[in-house]
């Protein structure tokens, strides 16, 4: 028996799965990640503990699984996006912790930088260029504007305000990377990334498949730090013996969404797939040819494979599991699995809306200014009403994404295949497919990233073939069908709730 190891390393869990040739984890271990939070809107990894995370659940799940290292023929890497350091390229020592996707500490920056001449000047200037030539790179840097998620802006703080930094990088001796190419540097000793990670990181262009040298030059960004970009499969280099006691190959290497995509069984232009995680995440094959939007939906590249490039479509809202989390932090809710029957006790929210904004509010309304909170509270509000307020709230933001996915692309969406920890809802499941009148598809396995990679890594060493036999492989465990006289029920309570989004726009 051949075995796959996949590692999955994302903002809250590092998970490893030891996966077989009927693409089932046989054994699995996961620890959690320690967010840091330094000063307010700091918010960090440290590299030293997050490392000793990776190798101690790598060893315990080889421990405890009594399968010998040298079953495992290959590996595979899913990491989350938008998360960077930067590091001395001979001896390994960082010069910061990891400035997570979730840090805003660049946000005066981001509004300085959104409404400079410079940037005006830009968006003006590629608006005339589509006019005359109608190529979609010019349609999307016409509406361009950096993002407190993106690295851009978080990078060029780190080279003006962390000490010997920018000295460093004058000495070809610092280089930047996501927490992809870090952790491929301490596994291999190599400065690579991929494809797919690196077009989440807002300073990749995916149109030409290269480092922006336009916002390299306009920001002033030192050349010398950006990584190799390699396709998403291929020899990456081989793990240090003293983790595995063997060598094993690393042979697929790609951002968690990407690899989400992938496991999800979307390899055709039109599929579509969501992951409800720490934050959600809908993603949408485009095939051949990157997406320009207008609403702020963001064009990805899928993964590169043999130059054959997939591109995908995201839109994203900041906030998911973490509203959960947070219910259940200020007691509204002892855990999470007891959310769905909580809503479902009730017949509405009896008038509450929740705005869902901890992090802002993402594409299609982008306002980082906005804030969070409860709308038509009355005398007859009890928890339930809150809870279900909660849970619907992350339902309608993402009916906000579908619609400008809608808007702005001509695919056919037949059904919408779910992963991710808050997939296991059933009352948000059931929602999200009345209100989009879409079949959602929730397979056996939330873990799509894990399986991602899985299958990439697996195809790439031969223990399967081709692509359309390996996705037989992802078994789905239910289906839930929409209602279309739920949805009807749902337009005026809809329309409420957007009153309320702008109720609590820029607020800050």
């Amino acid at each position: 028996m051949k075995y796959i190891g996949a590692l999955d390393v994302g903002t809250t869990t590092v998970r490893f799965h030891i996966v077989d040739e009927q693409a089932t984890t046989v054994a699995s271990s996961v620890e959690k990640v320690q967010l840091l939070y330094p000063n307010p809107g700091h918010v960090e990894i440290d590299p030293d503990e997050l490392w000793r995370i990776i190798v101690d659940v790598i060893k315990n799940t080889l421990k405890d699984s009594g399968i010998k290292a040298e079953s495992i023929v290959s590996l595979g890497i899913s990491t989350q996006r938008g998360s960077f350091t930067t590091w001395n390229l001979k001896d390994g020592r960082h010069y910061h912790n990891f400035i997570t996707w979730k840090d805003v500490r660049a946000d005066s920056m981001v509004k300085e930088w959104n409404s400079s001449i410079s940037m005006k000047g830009l968006r003006l200037g590629s608006q005339i260029l589509y006019t005359l030539t109608r190529r979609k790179r010019f349609l999307a840097a016409s509406v361009f504007k950096f993002m407190n998620t993106q690295m851009t802006l978080k990078l060029l703080w780190a080279l003006q305000h962390v000490p010997g930094l920018q000295e460093a990088t004058n000495n070809g001796n610092a280089v930047f990377g996501g927490l992809d190419c870090w952790l491929l540097y301490k596994l291999t000793g190599r400065h690579v990334t991929d494809a797919s990670s690196a077009s989440a990181t807002g300073l990749f262009d995916p149109f030409t498949m290269s480092w922006s040298s336009v916002l390299i030059n306009l920001l002033k960004l030192p050349c010398n730090i950006f990584p190799e970009v390699l396709d998403t499969t291929g020899n990456f280099g081989v793990t240090p013996k003293e983790i595995f006691d063997v060598e094993i190959p690393i042979l697929c290497s790609m951002a968690d969404q990407s690899a989400s995509l992938f496991g999800s069984g979307c390899i055709q232009p039109g599929d579509l797939k969501i992951t409800m995680g720490t934050g959600t995440f809908l993603n949408v094959n485009t095939g051949a040819k990157p997406h320009a939007s207008i609403s702020g939906l963001y064009p990805l590249v899928g993964w590169r494979i043999d130059n054959e490039v997939v591109y995908a479509v995201e839109g994203a809202s900041n906030d998911t599991g973490v509203l959960v989390e947070w219910a259940k932090k200020i007691g509204i809710i002892n855990n999470a699995d007891e959310t769905a029957s909580i809503a479902n006790s009730v017949d509405d929210s009896d008038g509450v809306y929740f705005v869902p904004a901890f992090s802002g509010l993402q594409a299609p309304i982008n306002d980082y200014s906005a804030a969070t909170g409860f709308i038509g509270i009355k005398p007859t509000t009890e928890k339930n009403h809150i809870v279900r307020s909660l849970l619907e709230s992350i339902v309608y933001r993402i009916l906000l994404l579908y619609e400008s996915l809608c808007a702005e692309t001509c695919f056919t969406y037949n059904k919408i295949r779910v992963d991710g920890g808050v997939s296991r809802n059933d009352f948000i499941l059931q929602l999200l497919a009345d209100l989009t009148g879409l079949e959602v598809e929730r397979a056996t396995s939330i873990e799509m990233s894990v399986l991602g990679v899985s299958f990439l890594a697996g195809l790439q060493c031969g223990v399967w073939t081709d692509q359309e036999d390996v996705l037989k492989l992802r078994k789905t465990e239910k289906i839930f069908i929409p209602n279309e006289e739920n949805r009807l029920k749902y337009q005026p309570i809809i329309a409420q709730w957007k009153r309320a989004l702008q109720r609590l726009s820029q607020w800050y």
